[in-house]
């Protein structure tokens, strides 16, 4: 029924709107996982208690895997951020205008959500309840890889700096960028950070992993296996980019770091908002919540966690000049001898 529904709304798309999407397959995309978005609100709703008997059926039968706490804030994100993002992307496609930042960091989120959320349903304790629903995921892995190839082969929005303004941004020494030194000070603690709960998840026998996952993330002992899979993730994936984008803020000339560092700020944002929220919400059994004397440090580091990759985006796409090619040298040379 639920294929049945996806398909009958993209029929409804394509006769409403060929031209947008001849001119970007991506329209219909975004339009119908516009629709799932909702849908994923609703559910995240009735879960706790604010709506009820819309989507009952489908959470106990389809996919119950939803009703974990990990599953309710995956679907607020779904249907908050990722709505308003597809709603601009759409919006802009509609407009022909730019929406590449927009998409990279959709795909980051979006890619984060599934590679957490669908190993997670196969190796915890939901795993005996996989239903035939499961199968949706599959146009949801495929997807984002197709889209992701687009977004990434769209033009970038083209800049107006001057090599003499690129060779001298670039010729300043880290020590002379007072934001990008704090930004590689983030990155080394951050990157510390993510590989200690790696080993926390792992089992590490040390006494400091020990002493942190009971009296400060039990959730990460927690028999769903979202968050483990989700520090797995970090320390797999994330851990290596923090060490190249350290990189790409000491030399010039990385080129490839703001696209890379949108889609890790999206990805970090959606794993840390659902992990934070999952360690502190009702579904979460008690002996997995956050400790009432533990909260601000728990609440403090992973905000600060989150908020890092979206400061280095940010910083990425207010002065891009340090990140872009060198000017070629013959210009250069031209240049001295003037």
């Amino acid at each position: 029924m639920s294929a049945l529904i996806l398909g009958l709304l993209f029929v409804a798309i394509y006769s409403l709107s060929p031209g947008e999407i001849y001119y970007d397959p991506l329209y219909a995309v975004f339009a119908v996982f516009s629709f799932t978005s909702v849908v994923d609100l609703l559910i995240a709703l009735q879960e706790d208690g604010y709506a009820g008997g819309f989507m009952e059926f489908f959470t106990k039968e389809g996919e119950p895997y939803l009703r974990t706490a990990h599953g309710v804030f995956i679907c607020y994100w779904d249907g908050t951020v990722h709505y308003l993002l597809y709603l601009a992307m759409a919006g802009a496609i509609r407009r022909r205008k730019r929406y590449r930042n927009l998409g990279l960091y959709w795909l980051g989120s979006f890619v984060m959500s599934v590679l957490v959320f669908l190993p997670g349903n196969i190796l915890g304790k939901y795993s005996s309840e996989i239903r035939p629903a499961f199968f949706l995921a599959i146009p949801y892995v495929l997807v984002p890889c197709w889209a992701g190839v687009r977004v990434f082969n769209q033009a970038r929005a083209p800049t107006c700096y001057a090599p003499n303004v690129v060779q001298e941004e670039q010729s300043k020494g880290i020590l002379r960028r007072p934001v990008d030194l704090a930004l590689v000070i983030y990155l080394t603690l951050a990157g510390f950070f993510t590989l200690f709960r790696g080993l926390v998840v792992l089992d590490c026998p040390t006494d400091a992993c020990f002493v942190y996952v009971y009296q400060y993330e039990p959730y990460l002992r927690d028999p769903v296996a979202y968050p483990k899979v989700q520090m797995l993730v970090y320390m797999f994936y994330v851990l290596p980019f923090y060490g190249l984008a350290a990189y790409g803020l000491i030399f010039p000339g990385c080129s490839w770091l703001p696209d890379w560092a949108l889609v890790f700020a999206g990805a970090v944002g959606q794993a840390q908002f659902s992990h934070m929220g999952a360690s502190m919400h009702v579904r979460t059994p008690f002996t997995y919540r956050v400790p009432d004397d533990a909260w601000a440090c728990f609440f403090g580091s992973n905000l600060l966690y989150a908020l890092g990759p979206q400061l280095l985006a940010f910083r990425c796409l207010w002065r891009p000049a340090f990140f872009l090619r060198p000017p070629p040298g013959p210009l250069a040379h031209h240049k001295k001898e003037d």
